[in-house]
């Protein structure tokens, strides 16, 4: 009797059809499964220099290069002071502008809290009517610290959070803070309901300053675990190397 060959039985891999929303940023889409969750929520955490302005502007210059239409939200910085910045890079942000691509508003944060008082204000009726696909909040720390108790922090974190989910963008909010120098996280329900958090790292070794990145965490996402290290380079922005840092990397505050 001839025995019939038995069939191998292949690995079934349940995929999910998440859409992705590419970063902008050369190398980074390989480490995070192809870009952000479409319309998640992400935390860009870092020090002074570290650059995250222009990472999250690298990530809505890219969205208006693919036809998308997009809204940056200041709480501190001018707006000319921005768009100056911003032309060393080759970003002319003032014709993005006049060509109803690109969105500035400079905000405090009380406006903000106000904001969420009226379900979404004026930035809702632009958001929507504009149909805005990628927001940048630059930067959340201090809307954070309008809040005496942690009890009125948290929910209107919360609040903030489930207005720009509603919105069905995917959003960068920047949060101030060098995570060499303050390991003690400052909100926890920040990190807690952001979708993704990406740490930036500016610290010096040996005799030199160099810039390194590291995804904390991303929700269904296969993310690299790797830090890798990072330039900003003039007319090109961030650029993430497309290989982790060698050896063990001993990231401590080295001021």
């Amino acid at each position: 009797m001839v025995k019939k060959p038995v069939k191998k039985i292949k690995n079934v891999v349940k995929k999910t059809n998440v859409g992705r929303v590419s970063s902008g940023i050369k190398n980074l889409d390989k480490i995070i499964q192809g870009g952000f969750e479409k319309n998640s929520t992400n935390l860009l955490v870092g020090g002074s220099g570290s650059g995250k302005s222009i990472l999250a502007m690298q990530f809505l210059i890219d969205g208006i290069q693919k036809g998308e239409t997009v809204m940056y939200i200041s709480f501190e910085e001018k707006k000319d002071d921005v768009y100056a910045n911003m032309l060393e890079f080759g970003w002319d942000l003032a014709k993005y502008e006049s060509e109803k691509k690109f969105f500035f508003l400079s905000y405090t944060a009380e406006k903000v809290k106000s904001m969420l008082d009226e379900g979404g204000g004026d930035i809702e009726n632009i958001v929507l009517t504009e149909k805005i696909s990628r927001i940048a909040m630059d930067s959340i720390t201090t809307f954070v610290m309008l809040f005496e108790s942690e009890v009125a922090m948290r929910e209107n974190a919360l609040s903030l959070f489930a207005l720009l989910r509603g919105w069905d963008c995917t959003s960068l909010l920047i949060y101030e803070r060098d995570p060499l120098v303050d390991k003690k996280h400052s909100s926890r329900v920040l990190e807690f309901e952001a979708d993704s958090i990406m740490l930036l790292y500016f610290t010096r070794i040996k005799s030199i300053r160099e810039r390194f990145l590291e995804i904390y965490k991303m929700r269904g996402t296969k993310h690299s675990t790797n830090i890798f290290p990072y330039e900003i380079k003039t007319k090109k922005g961030i650029v993430v190397s497309s290989r982790p840092r060698k050896g063990k990397l001993n990231i401590s505050s080295n001021n």
